[in-house]
């Protein structure tokens, strides 16, 4: 934030609760503890920060890179943070005293990416050096170093098992690694321009590939082969994600769409037509029935997953929407734009229920905590901004508003008369 602050808002009033003074620079990644009681920001300082979600006060910054910390992640024990810079370092901090563990040196360019294995002990690194490197977290030593892509590799994820390795790159491929021994398994070549994304489907058996190349490719993890090239984007496709079963995938394009795919053919079911400008975004709800999409075109779309029809167009942002995120219930969506908001919608009726005003630049990215009573954003204003979300706040202040009305007006019907009656004062 230009104000060189991080916010934290009820998102039930609007209300700003907190300024969480201390980073001096664009934040670049936000991360939840495994039990949403901390919030790591990574930022553009130099530093990782941790904040303390109840009361949005810092615990600790965690200082020790010499340039720009690009993404920050949490061990799966919530222990660890591990944090990779432009300084062409991974660093290990611990999260109850805030200490630097290891710093893992070896990369001789930018990190762009850290990622932890499932039982959290190895990180897996992605780097501008073109390599990803493994580490062991106990003892912060460099296990491997996987050298085989020609160019940058932007992100890399273990598989749901931990056993594999998929890295994406700007060389146009997805190589597949062992990573008990380091060594590759399999070249996935086949897009003929940068590989964005890289996911693993949840039974882990499948992968799936975004490119530039305006293609979606699936494939078979066990073998590295082509199973399908998913053709029908226009132009380059900017993230790729499964339904919960793993049966569908939602591929979001520069060419103003997403589409969907069955995983099992390859075939495309729908493509979801409606937006007007690039979809930066799409995300299925947690029982996989609704897609929702962000846009160029300031609007955030909910489609039916079955039908591929459009459900509600989501209405109110002034400028481009770059992120979307269910809450983990699915009953609400939070939607991050360049209008320098966080607006929140109610999934069932296409409602915003909430404007959350406070940043000063764009907002490029929204999630919620694990229990879904939180809400933190990153923008370009160099803050990270935690939000209270308690729909059953929001409900009870929706009730003192109509209480009276409800009670007193001659045309609610007597069954209408009683709906807040369950329901305390928001006061």
């Amino acid at each position: 934030m230009n104000d060189k602050t991080v916010k934290l808002w009820d998102v039930s009033t609007g209300k700003q609760i907190k300024t969480l003074q201390g980073h001096l620079e664009g934040v670049f990644s936000v991360s939840f503890s495994p039990d949403g009681k901390i919030i790591a920001s990574a930022s553009a300082d130099k530093t990782v920060k941790l904040w303390d979600v109840n009361t949005g006060k810092q615990i600790k910054a965690l200082k020790g890179h010499l340039e720009e910390v690009d993404s920050v992640s949490f061990s799966p024990d919530g222990k660890i943070i591990a944090s990779a810079s432009r300084d062409q370092t991974v660093k290990l901090l611990d999260v109850s005293t805030g200490k630097q563990i290891k710093t893992l040196k070896g990369h001789s360019s930018w990190v762009y990416n850290a990622s932890f294995s499932p039982d959290g002990k190895t990180i897996a690194s992605a780097s501008d050096d073109d390599t990803v490197k493994l580490w062991d977290v106990s003892t912060g030593k460099q296990i491997k170093t996987l050298k085989g892509h020609s160019n940058s590799v932007y992100s890399v994820s273990f598989s749901p098992d931990g056993k594999t390795i998929a890295s994406a790159s700007r060389d146009d491929t997805v190589k597949l690694w062992d990573v008990s021994t380091g060594k590759q398994i399999k070249t996935l070549k086949g897009h003929s321009n940068s590989v964005f994304s890289v996911s693993f489907s949840p039974d882990g058996k499948t992968i799936a590939s975004a490119s530039r190349d305006d293609t979606v490719k699936l494939w078979d993890v066990s073998t590295g082969k082509q199973i399908k090239t998913l053709k029908g984007h226009s132009n380059s496709v900017y993230s790729v994600s499964f339904s919960p079963d793993g049966k569908t995938a939602a591929s979001a394009s520069r060419d103003d769409t997403v589409k969907l795919w069955d995983v099992n053919t390859g075939k495309q079911i729908k493509t979801l037509k409606g937006h007007s400008s690039w979809v930066y975004n799409a995300s299925f709800s947690p029982d996989g029935k609704t897609i929702a999409s962000a846009s160029d075109d300031d609007t955030v779309k909910l489609w039916d997953v079955s039908t591929g029809k459009q459900i509600k167009t989501l209405k109110g942002h002034l400028s481009w929407v770059f992120s979307v995120s269910f809450s983990p219930d699915g009953k609400t969506i939070a939607s991050a734009s360049r209008d320098q908001t966080v607006k929140l919608w109610d999934v069932s009726t296409g409602k915003q229920i909430k404007t959350l005003k406070g940043h000063s630049d764009s907002v490029r990215s929204v999630s919620f905590s694990p229990d879904g009573k939180t809400i933190a954003s990153a923008s370009d204003d160099k803050t990270v901004k935690l939000w209270n979300f308690d729909l059953e706040n929001l409900l009870a202040q929706g009730c003192d508003w109509v209480r009276d009305y409800l009670k007193n007006n001659p045309n609610v019907s007597n069954e209408d008369k009683d709906l807040c009656d369950v329901i305390g004062s928001g006061k």
